[in-house]
């Protein structure tokens, strides 16, 4: 039997709508997209495109899922990430749009330098940090690493996938690093504990607390990481972080606390703070 796709997407965002689901809209149509191969232009061309029952119960079932609040990423297993597809699961961050920011202050100061340039991501989840810099950077080398073996072994096939050449390490923080690097690039846990709780559900439920988790003032990472970053970076080396948006002033104290001068806070598309850059002043 062939059903109407845009009865089954109707159907789908009424069903999102009433579970409280904030982007129905445009979940119904990414659903539709992955689920029965129908895009959002072509639809609008022939809008009397049909499927068969099995398509729109395959359909339904996942819009049953995401009205539970699992996020739309772990029901299609994909995300998108500086052009890349990556994937994500229930052991790893979600790659979010203010990441992209990060990546494309690390590529804009490694493309300065004609040499090979060693880069080190910590807390690297998907590796999408890692990964995206390693196929839209000529010249960098990147190692990545990560406490949760899970992650990793996530990351390690979207190395694969993209057929780059990072080296991953498990490690914690830098504990199983050696060597000195150009940029150290760190997307790391920065919700403070109290404040998870508040999260929305497909956060606090479903993305794995230790990417999450920054102790009791969200700072916890910031602190150890540029405490020993300058062991590990040369000398016109650089540091990049992402940070929550309120957190600007208080990491900016942490880094020259610990020797960092050149000190840059990079706002995001809100206007919020957004990405810190800093470097070392050696004497």
């Amino acid at each position: 039997m062939e059903v109407l796709v845009k009865d089954i997407i109707e159907q789908g965002q009424q069903c999102l709508k009433q579970c409280g689901v904030a982007d129905w809209k445009t979940d119904s149509m990414l659903l539709a997209e992955y689920f029965l191969g129908v895009t959002k232009k072509e639809l609008l061309l022939k809008p009397d495109i049909t499927v068969n029952s099995g398509q729109k119960e395959g359909y339904m079932e996942a819009v049953r899922r995401r009205c539970s609040h699992i996020p739309l990423q772990h029901i299609t297993g994909i995300q998108e990430f500086m052009g890349l597809e990556f994937e994500v699961n229930e052991n790893v961050l979600i790659p979010r749009q203010d990441t992209e920011l990060l990546v494309e202050l690390v590529l804009a100061f490694l493309k300065k330098s004609p040499k090979e340039n060693r880069v080190l991501d910590l807390c690297t989840g998907s590796g999408c940090i890692a990964v995206a810099i390693d196929k839209l950077c000529e010249n960098a080398k990147v190692t990545a690493g990560d406490i949760s073996e899970k992650a990793l072994e996530t990351a390690v096939r979207n190395n694969r996938k993209h057929d780059a050449s990072v080296t991953f390490v498990h490690s914690d923080l830098f504990e199983r690093i050696t060597g000195t690097y150009d940029v150290i690039v760190s997307n790391p846990p920065y919700i403070k504990t109290d404040e998870i709780k508040g999260l929305m559900p497909e956060v606090k439920n479903h993305d794995p607390i230790l990417a999450l988790d920054g102790d009791a003032d969200g700072l916890e990472f910031y602190r150890k990481i540029s405490e020993r970053a300058p062991d590990y970076l040369k000398p016109e080396g650089a540091l990049f972080y992402e940070i929550g948006f309120d957190q600007g002033k208080a990491v900016r104290e942490i880094l020259a606390q610990n020797g960092f001068s050149k000190i840059e806070i990079h706002k995001d598309l809100a206007g919020n703070d957004r990405i810190v850059f800093a470097k070392l002043e050696r004497k």
